[in-house]
């Protein structure tokens, strides 16, 4: 190939050599930039965040007066079942006189889960926060619309004939679902439905527990694996109005009221901390017995729907001993806390509850794990704390915060919702100087159980069906790093004008800059065509007569320099093309580099380095910026 026409291609460049160099373009473009395609801009909120607001605002409405009706059903369950009479007020189903009779009673209510989850649906099984979990990862969370009638009535039936479980499981399965059934009526997007189904399921347990705070933070940590306005605006929205749909009927004192607390010594604030480390052993313990259990049941010989019914056996015996492990228990929870129920009694209620609860959500039955988990950490933790106070008497141990702490550290270490048991069980008693102990513990039983246990009592289920969950909540690496500081390089372009049969005589040349995989195409005023890559140019079409501008397939999509790099990703998606013309906002006159997907995985360059490059701060060299590195 001649010189002359090499040099005909680079003068494209506009004396390119410099990676700062610019294409400049005719004044005449500015008309065609309204044709070309851009990255949308981001907004934090708009119109649309208003529309899901409103339309969460009355979903809590709604999920706040189905969690009284859940509350309803279950106390009406429970008069039939033990005591043979039609009402709903409240009542513990350990206060029957069934003797012996009453341990059939939580069998035969496993039996009509069973029925209900063979013919109805599967997705019943079990205490509803993993399934929407799945719901809103792989399913674009859409729930089935059945689930909306049969989880909260299983759930009923399965606790109000003693299943050790707390309504709220439930509550919160069913506002996600009333939220997914919204959400697939309405003409919204996935991450819309998504917004709603976090809405219901953070108000129904808001309205449960009074608590819309720590339901955020739970819908944040287990359901939006996000943090952004326009999911968290709707949700706390619905959190406040489904906790004033709970104070209308229940008026507003705390879930679990407990006496005025101290502020705990320098000796107590350690205890607490160390006691954290226990609880975090012990949750990492119940999510492994009840999976361990739970693969027991799916060695039996028989159809899962029979499950339930096997683990009830268990229930009712360890019911017909202990009747306070029976049925939802918040006032045992209550009198933990309290200080009210201590000591080697209390001990041996909660060893009987782990066996109860856990035979039974090994067995597959509807209902929540919340409750029990609150039980059974404030048992551990009261323990633990009456027995400091015997040992070590100087340190000032409150049993009572001891309760508390073991209770929230428990299901942080658990669930891994740290953020959201701190808040819970602040909001759930009203005092706030057990705040500081409630964060020592609870980030300690976060510690430990991460350190020994991969998955969550939530997630565990999912991982085992192959699926990757979302642990951590980041910035976005791409979407903070611009297309200026890896886009500025050098430009080979193409004259629109020129012979095809030329440029493809150039690309086989191992000329500079031939190698590259796609060119901007420039008129001879400047004005930039279009992209072509080389497969475009290399077809195998005739090119006998044939301009480079007869390649060019569509106008160009670009991308401005000041543009972020998730949403440069973003246009090429949309486009489907690997590589964009970067343009100045300012000046859009000028081509100022191009931008190839190999550069936006150079974007998580920093994100990298910033993990792993361990170096010390004092007397270091400050680290290069992106552009120069």
């Amino acid at each position: 190939m001649k010189k002359p026409d090499v040099e005909r291609i680079e003068e494209g460049l506009g004396e390119g050599a410099d990676a700062r160099s610019s294409l400049p373009v005719a004044p005449s473009m500015g008309p065609a930039l309204a044709t070309l395609r851009t990255p949308a801009a981001s907004v934090a909120v708009d119109s649309r965040t208003v529309f899901i607001s409103a339309m969460a605002v009355v979903l809590a409405a709604v999920a706040g007066l189905v969690a009284q009706g859940l509350g309803a059903l279950i106390h009406f369950v429970t008069n039939l079942a033990f005591f043979g009479r039609l009402s709903v007020q409240p009542v513990s189903p350990g206060d029957n006189t069934l003797g012996g009779w009453g341990v059939l009673v939580p069998v035969a209510g496993a039996l009509i889960v069973g029925l209900m989850a063979r013919y109805g649906s599967r997705a019943i099984r079990g205490h509803g926060i993993p399934e929407a979990m799945e719901q809103v990862l792989f399913n674009q969370s859409r729930i089935p619309p059945r689930m909306t009638l049969l989880k909260p009535l299983s759930a009923a039936i399965a606790i109000g004939t003693g299943g050790p479980f707390g309504a709220e499981g439930p509550i919160i399965a069913t506002g996600g679902a009333l939220g997914s059934l919204l959400g697939q009526g309405l003409h919204v997007t996935a991450d819309e439905r998504k917004a709603l189904l976090a809405a219901g399921a953070a108000a129904g347990m808001a309205a449960t527990f009074g608590a819309p705070v720590s339901a955020v933070l739970l819908a944040v940590e287990l359901l939006l694996f996000e943090f952004k306005p326009r999911s968290v605006i709707p949700v706390a929205l619905a959190t406040a109005t489904a906790t004033g749909v709970r104070i209308a009927f229940m008026g507003g004192a705390p879930a679990f009221a407990i006496p005025d607390l101290t502020t705990p010594s320098g000796g107590a604030l350690a205890f607490y901390g160390v006691l954290g480390l226990v609880i975090g052993a012990a949750s990492v313990a119940c999510t492994r017995a009840v999976y361990w259990l739970e693969d027991l049941f799916e060695k039996l010989p028989l159809h899962w729907m029979w499950w339930p019914a096997l683990g009830a056996i268990v229930v009712g015996v360890v019911g017909y001993f202990s009747p306070r492990t029976l049925g939802v228990g918040y006032t045992n929870i209550e009198d933990i806390l309290s200080g009210r129920f201590v000591g080697t009694a209390m001990l041996v209620f909660c060893a009987l509850k782990f066996i109860s609860w856990s035979v039974a959500l090994g067995s597959g039955t509807s209902g929540g794990t919340l409750a029990p988990l609150f039980t059974l950490g404030g048992g551990l933790g009261s323990g633990l704390g009456l027995l400091a106070t015997q040992v070590f008497p100087g340190l000032g141990v409150d049993v009572r915060v001891a309760a508390l702490v073991g209770m929230a550290a428990l299901f942080a270490g658990a669930s891994r919702a740290l953020l959201a048991s701190v808040v819970f069980a602040f909001e759930t008693t009203r005092q706030p100087l057990g705040l500081l102990p409630l964060l020592a513990g609870c980030a300690a039983s976060y510690l430990v159980s991460a350190l020994l246990m991969r998955h969550s009592i939530m997630t565990e289920k999912l991982a085992r069906r192959g699926a990757r969950i979302p642990t951590e909540l980041g910035a976005d690496a791409l979407g903070t790093a611009l297309v200026r500081d890896h886009g500025l390089k050098t430009v080979v372009t193409l004259q629109a004008d020129m012979p095809l049969e030329e440029v493809r005589a150039w690309l086989a040349s191992d000329a500079s800059g031939s190698h590259h995989q796609g060119f901007p195409v420039v008129s001879r005023e400047g004005t930039l065509v279009g992209v072509v890559t080389r497969r475009d140019l290399l077809d195998g079409h005739a090119s006998e007569g044939r301009r480079l501008r007869d390649v060019v397939k569509r106008p160009p999509a670009v991308v401005f320099d000041d543009s972020s790099l998730r949403e440069a990703a973003d246009l090429m998606m949309d486009e489907g093309v690997g590589r964009l013309p970067v343009v100045s906002r300012a000046r859009p006159q000028l081509v100022v580099g191009i931008l190839t997907r190999s550069d936006l995985l150079a974007g998580h360059r920093q994100r990298l380095a910033n993990a792993r490059t361990r170096e010390r701060g004092l007397g270091s060299a400050r680290p290069p910026s992106p552009r120069t590195a």
